[in-house]
């Protein structure tokens, strides 16, 4: 499976997911990257402020920052998006996750589902 990583720019915590206004992007792209692992995807994530060696330990990445633009950076597989967070869609055909995960069905157990009495 493949491994997805995320260079961050400096941020309060690892996701920017905290403080009096958070990013909606921010938001959906926590949700995605929690998607991508309960497919099977390994994810990480960095953030500037607090693992700073973290973007200096690959080329590509080291290189990328020459671009004020750059962050956030995500590389998986060796391909890079730089300056934006990817729409899950992109993540997943980056990962070969499908977007069409069954849904698991809960088999009936006999009886009503409202107890005994059958009333809900």
């Amino acid at each position: 499976m493949a491994t997805l990583q995320v260079f961050d720019k400096p941020m309060c915590c690892s996701t920017g997911i905290c403080g009096p206004k958070v990013d909606p992007v921010l938001l959906t792209f926590a949700a995605d990257l929690a998607w991508l692992k309960d497919q099977g995807v390994s994810v990480e994530r960095y953030n500037l402020a607090q693992q700073p060696q973290a973007f200096v330990a690959h080329d590509d990445v080291k290189n990328a920052l020459g671009d004020e633009h750059a962050l956030p950076l995500v590389r998986v597989n060796g391909h890079i998006c730089k300056g934006a967070y990817p729409p899950r869609q992109m993540l997943a055909a980056w990962c070969g996750v499908s977007l069409l995960t069954p849904l698991a069905v809960a088999e009936p157990t006999g009886g009503s589902c409202c107890g005994s009495t059958g009333c809900c």
